[in-house]
């Protein structure tokens, strides 16, 4: 049985992802990429989160 996640639970949990990864090195537009795919973020959703990651400097 699947269950259904509040769209504001994905792009959280695609943060939390983004997050961790950039502590390992791995670049932001790769990694915003991947968390679109993997949390099925809409468009909006992921500039929203490249926004938040750019403006907080967080870009490596």
């Amino acid at each position: 049985m699947t269950t259904v996640m509040p769209q504001s639970e994905l792009v959280r949990k695609a943060a939390q992802y983004i997050e961790e990864c950039l502590k390992e090195g791995k670049p932001l537009p790769v990694l915003l990429d991947e968390a679109g795919m993997r949390f099925n973020l809409s468009p909006r959703d992921a500039e929203m989160l490249r926004d938040l990651f750019t403006a907080s400097g967080k870009t490596e």
